[in-house]
């Protein structure tokens, strides 16, 4: 037996192992083979199903985190409560959703991520649908349902996009993300709408709560029967890839510059869309109310144009923006590598003129307020697949359902788990200021959403900042993957027998 150090793996060989602890890769070729190619072993067609399931669970998942936002009003004069305690629905829901995350990143990065998947699903479907049969006098049942339907949520979201990235590579891993991110802004705006058209027509709002169960059963099924477990890491390189302990990955992400700032980026988008998305509905609402063109709202159901119109709006706006920033993605990554974030930066720092000048004209011109609102959006949503894939390039397959999990617990964390929550808050607090004024009921909200813009303009500089070290980091993920040490970049051990 003779051992020797060298540059790569292409030695040749009866018998050769590669072992690189610091990138997760272990390489054994058999006797006489030194292809280490691993495919995925699944079809294309059968790919492209799977991708389809995954996405119309995720449009489910978003149509009922925020079917609650499209009829709070309602639900505020069911139960009688304040803006601060709405917030808590949409706080602790993601709360759970948070915490769970890197449990489920962890599981999803070292056993079957199908079976997490229909685990996680089940819990989503049982609680959704129990917190439709809440009382008037049993406020707290709401609350820990919608806790509840954040852990089922935590597993489907950290373990989905991971399973896109290892059916494909390169430009159609970016085209099959942005599809599957694309409902985030369209499930979100639809979960609007059905929620508001659900409540007004049976005079209800709980009935709202009660459909999304039934097209989840329908994914499940789906998810049972069409969803296979593919290989870790196979659609990137042409290694066998292994674990390394919790500890060493959470190092390796910590090191990671890009993922660090980016997870930055995506907490500040996540507080201004989390508020945003909670809020809006309910300031438009009450802006017209100032403006006489509408009674307030004094017995449930209540009146649901303004989630229709909102809905719609994030729809379109969404589809736009997410095909939108995949094309100039797709231009301009091979002539500037660090575009990815550069377009996050832009649309973020866009965005942000855009939500503040709405906030002013809101008392003034509801159509010119919805117009700026549907510009900021659709800059805003440039970055929902171009965020998904930047992660996806910049962390090794084995490290990727962590990294996913870690991200969503930074960004609900300091994002949107509080700012609902907080905007409900500051209004609050601002009521002692004038409460026998009608009037005031628009304002002290207004006055709390203009938090977002400033929170806005913060994320785009994250996103400036991660484009300083995009290029450095997605190289040192392709080099891991191809079997060299990022580190050195020289010498590999070969036992050559």
């Amino acid at each position: 037996m003779e051992t020797e150090e060298i540059m790569s793996s292409d030695q040749h060989g009866p018998k050769t192992h590669l072992s690189i602890r610091y990138g997760s890769i272990s390489c054994e070729f058999p006797d006489g083979d030194t292809s280490s190619t691993q495919p995925t072993g699944i079809s294309r067609r059968r790919s492209y199903i799977t991708v389809a399931v995954l996405c119309y669970i995720n449009l489910l998942n978003y149509m009922d985190r925020y079917t609650i936002a499209g009829v709070l009003l309602s639900i505020q004069k069911y139960f009688q409560i304040s803006d601060s305690t709405s917030g808590l629905l949409h706080t602790v829901f993601i709360c759970s959703f948070m915490f769970l995350a890197p449990v489920f990143g962890y599981l999803g990065d070292r056993y079957d991520r199908k079976y997490i998947m229909i685990a996680g699903l089940i819990v989503w479907l049982v609680t959704t649908l129990g917190s439709s049969f809440t009382g008037r006098e049993h406020f707290w049942v709401l609350i820990l349902t919608r806790a509840l339907v954040g852990t089922g949520e935590a597993s489907y979201s950290t373990i989905a996009p991971t399973i896109i990235g290892d059916l494909f590579g390169g430009t159609k891993r970016t085209l099959m993300i942005s599809f599957f991110y694309i409902f985030i802004p369209v499930g979100s705006g639809l979960g609007y709408i059905m929620g508001a058209t659900i409540a007004s027509a049976t005079g209800d709002w709980r009935w709202a709560l009660r459909v999304n169960p039934a097209l989840g059963a329908l994914g499940l099924l789906l998810l049972v029967f069409l969803i296979p477990n593919p290989p870790r890491g196979a659609a990137d390189g042409h290694t066998a890839l292994e674990n390394t302990s919790y500890i060493e990955d959470i190092k390796y992400l910590l090191k990671n510059r890009s993922f660090v700032w980016s997870s930055f980026g995506v907490t500040a988008m996540a507080f201004v869309t989390g508020a945003l998305a909670f809020w809006t509905p309910t300031f438009l609402s009450r802006a017209q109310v100032t403006q006489g063109l509408r009674e307030p709202c004094k017995v449930e159901p209540c009146d649901p144009l303004d989630s229709y119109i909102f809905g719609t709006i994030t729809v379109v706006t969404g589809i736009v923006g997410v095909f939108l920033g995949t094309f100039i993605s797709k231009m301009l990554r091979d002539r500037v590598p660090n575009a990815d974030p550069l377009i996050c930066a832009v649309g973020m720092l866009s965005s942000s003129p855009c939500f503040f000048i709405a906030i002013i004209l809101a008392s003034k011109s509801i159509p010119v307020t919805y117009t700026f609102i549907a510009i900021g959006e659709t800059l805003l949503s440039l970055n929902w697949a171009i965020l998904a894939d930047i992660l996806l390039y910049v962390v090794v397959p084995t490290r990727r359902a962590t990294a996913e999990a870690i991200q969503i617990l930074v960004c609900h964390l300091l994002g949107d788990a509080g700012s609902p929550y907080l905007i409900g808050l500051i209004s609050d607090a601002l009521l002692k200021y004038n409460p026998d004024s009608p009037s005031w009921e628009f304002h002290r909200l207004e006055y709390s959403v203009y938090l977002c813009p400033f929170v806005g303009i913060l994320g785009g500089l994250f996103f400036l900042m991660t484009s300083l070290y995009i290029k450095e980091d997605r190289k040192a993920a392709e080099m891991l993957v191809s079997g060299q040490s990022t580190e050195q970049q020289t010498t590999s051990r070969v036992t050559v027998t």
